[in-house]
């Protein structure tokens, strides 16, 4: 099965594939343009998740500021899941 199909047909099967051939310094048996390919999709994925992270954080930070008599529980655990311990303005 050619790089092409086996990368259609069962990624999971060319990751493993592409890895080994790798480490074993063997690049022309590599499918190069496909893994380029993964790399530029896993950055973009990335980048994705850092955007709705930081959307989240700043909306609940706000939220957290400006509306404290409706500070919720559940607006303090996403503010510490997205950026550790909730503190005061004071300190």
């Amino acid at each position: 099965m050619s790089n092409a199909q086996l990368h259609d047909d069962d990624f999971y099967a060319w990751t493993h594939e592409q890895a080994e051939l790798l480490r074993a310094g063997k690049f022309a048996d590599a499918d190069i343009e496909h893994i380029a390919q993964e790399i530029e999709s896993m950055g973009k994925t990335e980048k994705r998740e850092l955007v709705s992270r930081l959307r989240v954080l700043m909306l609940h930070l706000l939220k957290w500021r400006f509306q404290p008599m409706k500070r919720t529980a559940s607006w303090e655990a996403s503010i510490r899941v997205q950026n550790g311990p909730v503190r005061s303005p004071q300190g």
